[in-house]
C-alpha cells in the first residue's frame, strides 16, 4: 500500500516530495469523473515500471488522500518507489 497526498489540475503530473507520512503527487488532470485517478495510477505505473493493472485505487477516491495499492513481490520495487523521490541537488 501507497498512501499520497494528490493535487489535481497541475501542469504536469510530477512527485513533488513527501507531505508528512504521504508521498505528495501533481497530477495534470482535472477531479473531473475520475481523470486525475485514472491519470495518478498511469503515472505510477509507468515510472515503477509496471503493468497498469497492478496498480489500483485501494481508498480515497473523492479525496486527495488516497491509498494506492500495488501488485508486485519484486525485490526491487522498494527502490523503485524511492526511484519517485525527487533528488535533492
Amino acid at each position: 500500500m501507497l498512501r499520497l497526498t494528490v493535487v489535481p489540475g497541475a501542469s504536469r503530473t510530477e512527485v513533488v516530495g513527501l507531505h508528512g507520512d504521504r508521498l505528495k503527487v501533481r497530477v495534470a488532470a482535472a477531479p473531473e469523473k475520475g481523470a486525475a485517478n485514472r491519470k495518478l495510477l498511469e503515472f505510477l505505473a509507468e515510472r515503477l515500471g509496471l503493468p497498469k493493472k497492478a496498480v489500483s485505487l485501494s481508498a480515497g477516491a473523492q479525496s486527495r488522500e488516497k491509498v494506492v495499492a500495488i501488485q508486485n513481490l519484486s525485490p526491487d520495487l522498494e527502490a523503485r518507489l524511492e526511484s519517485l523521490l525527487p533528488r535533492n541537488p
